[in-house]
């Protein structure tokens, strides 16, 4: 049995570009990870906090879900992200990886996109 599940990652995006932080957060673990290659990784719901409240340089976008694959605990994404960066329009495609624990909560997170910062 695995305890990842689609629609949870489908939820995050959709709170992500609704700006409902508060759902967004309760879909995660308090130890959470997050790795975004070539920028600093996240370490507990206080960071991670911290950069969706504060830091994240993306507003004001859209994220669309292209391919969704489940493999034991993780969920893979292949997607768009149309919108806002650092007040410039933007457009480009991403991978995401949700790594789920035994509560159902995501617990790690990885995103790959060829921006310099997401």
């Amino acid at each position: 049995m695995t305890n990842a599940d689609p629609q949870v990652v489908r939820d995050y995006y959709d709170y992500v570009d609704d700006e409902d932080y508060e759902s967004l957060f309760a879909l995660f673990a308090e130890d959470v990870t997050y790795e975004r290659p070539g920028q600093s990784d996240l370490s507990g719901m206080a960071e991670f906090r911290e950069f969706y409240l504060e830091d994240r340089p993306l507003e004001d976008g859209d994220h669309e879900v292209v391919d969704l694959v489940v493999d034991g605990d993780t969920v893979a994404v292949r997607g768009r992200f149309e919108g806002v960066q650092n007040g410039t329009a933007v457009s480009f495609g991403f991978a995401d990886f949700h790594r789920f624990d035994d509560d159902g909560d995501i617990a790690e997170r990885w995103t790959y996109t060829d921006r310099d910062e997401v």
